[in-house]
């Protein structure tokens, strides 16, 4: 499908908060650009892994790749997390967070492993693409849960053929709980549902390239606000509202906004 530019301020903030306190159930599809502001580089932008191709992303995320030689994707780990270990969520983060916390945000939709979303306190998170917080032993099936990054930091580096990370009982290779090239996305019925029932649906910092979660603004009639740098592949209708712009910088007029309207 072709990308779609987008308009700079084509839905002013103030028409944005007028959405969302209309809105009873409101959904957030979040991508990459929602944490880069953060400082985690995206994989598909100008900066991003695909791009400057650091590593390998066939060798990293395949799992294939991970079967035969799971080292490609554990020296990317030893980078990820050591970076991510001292990131803070954005304000857009916070943002979603407190739209649940005041009961206007059924749940968050995040193709992102980086785990923001629940460090800024949104407790409904469908993780298409898995996270850390969790892996298993390929060897002998044994399930790791509540990993955090420093966790794994240990893991990677405590082990024989470092920073490969094994597990205690029986020393198999560990594989966390992301989803690699050629297995399933989790919890995408949920996921669907969620979006199906909601009356405002925000695309933020996706450029929709990624299916299946691409699909997911099909399947709802209501409202939607894309908000990205740069084009995304979701063709335009009546109420689809494009807009070009930094997430933290238009969402914090939001928040000025739904705090003057009360």
């Amino acid at each position: 499908m072709k990308p779609y530019m987008l308009e700079p301020q084509s839905l002013p903030p103030a028409r944005c908060a007028e959405l969302i306190k209309q809105a009873g159930s409101i959904v957030a599809l979040t991508g990459a650009g929602i944490s880069t502001a953060a400082g985690i580089p995206d994989f598909r932008g100008p900066r991003g892994l695909y791009v400057t191709r650091r590593y390998d992303p066939e060798k990293v995320f395949d799992i294939g790749w991970f079967q035969r030689e799971p080292r490609h994707f554990y020296e990317f780990s030893r980078d990820f997390v050591s970076t991510v270990k001292a990131i803070q969520p954005t304000l857009t983060h916070r943002f979603l967070a407190e739209l649940e916390r005041a009961g206007r945000l059924t749940g968050v939709v995040t193709q992102n492993i980086d785990l923001l979303h629940q460090l800024a306190g949104s407790r409904n998170v469908i993780e298409l693409h898995g996270s850390y917080r969790s892996a298993a032993c390929l060897s002998c099936g044994k399930v790791f849960d509540n990993l955090s990054y420093a966790r794994w930091e240990e893991a990677m580096s405590g082990a024989k053929d470092s920073p490969v990370a094994r597990c205690a009982a029986c020393g198999g290779v560990l594989k966390p709980d992301i989803v690699f090239f050629g297995e399933m996305v989790d919890r995408y019925p949920q996921a669907e549902e969620l979006v199906a029932g909601c009356d405002l649906l925000l695309v933020l910092g996706s450029t929709l390239q990624v299916v299946p979660a691409s699909h997911l603004p099909y399947s709802t009639q209501a409202p939607t606000l894309v908000v990205n740098q740069g084009p995304v592949t979701l063709p335009p209708t009546s109420n689809r509202y494009f807009v070009d712009s930094d997430l933290d910088s238009y969402f914090r007029q939001v928040a000025v906004c739904l705090e003057k309207g009360g």
